[in-house]
């Protein structure tokens, strides 16, 4: 089975890309079926926004992890739309699944840009490492934990707040953030955790090309 497609820079380059990380909120107390009903849901949530918001998911590089996937966005992606358009399209379409759903679906996710290099194992770099640390941190598992009306806890990495989300251009607003601190394995990691309402997703723009 394929699990992730190849790279389009040829593997070999030390590369920037903005990189997308999910996980679901307490997959492993989900019985087999509901662990595979969960699996689809989020992979047609992560499709579906993605189409709504003008991406094209088979440029995507894509790592499955069973209760969630990380994404290596390819370069020519509008960052700041992405950030902004994604990630509210993607707490509306989450809420509205759950209003079907016998069981809600609660999911964390975490945005970084940085350094990335394809391995035989997949992504390698500093970028892969840091969304990772951040989607994993204490803090976002309890934001998540402490907010039980909301289904998405929300991250950025330090660089992208102050690069993207304090640039103007981005829908989200900088003071819609909270800082978060942590040291993981000896290393530190630094981020903003989104702690209100994402704003209204935005009108959907034309299906992408194939």
């Amino acid at each position: 089975m394929m699990l992730r497609r190849p790279w389009s820079t040829g593997g070999t380059r030390l590369v920037y890309r903005l990189l997308l990380a999910v996980d679901l909120e307490k997959y492993s107390h989900l019985d087999a079926q509901r662990q595979l009903a969960a699996q689809k849901d989020l992979r047609r949530l992560l499709n579906g926004c993605a189409r709504r918001t003008g991406l094209r998911t088979n440029d995507w590089y894509r790592q499955p992890g069973g209760d969630g996937e990380l994404v290596v966005m390819p370069a020519d992606v509008d960052i700041p739309h992405v950030v902004g358009a994604f990630t509210s399209d993607l707490e509306c379409a989450l809420a509205e699944l759950n209003r079907e759903r016998a069981t809600r679906l609660r999911m964390r996710l975490a945005l970084h840009h940085g350094t990335v290099i394809d391995g035989p194992l997949g992504p390698a770099g500093d970028a892969p490492v840091v969304v990772a640390r951040l989607l994993d941190s204490a803090p976002l598992r309890d934001h998540l934990t402490e907010h039980q009306d909301r289904d998405l806890a929300l991250v950025v990495s330090d660089t992208l707040y102050k690069d993207v989300v304090g640039s103007g251009f981005c829908a989200l607003k900088p003071t819609d953030f909270s800082r978060l601190e942590v040291v993981i394995k000896e290393k530190p990691y630094s981020g903003y955790i989104h702690h209100d309402r994402l704003p209204p997703r935005e009108l959907p723009l034309p299906a992408p090309a194939a």
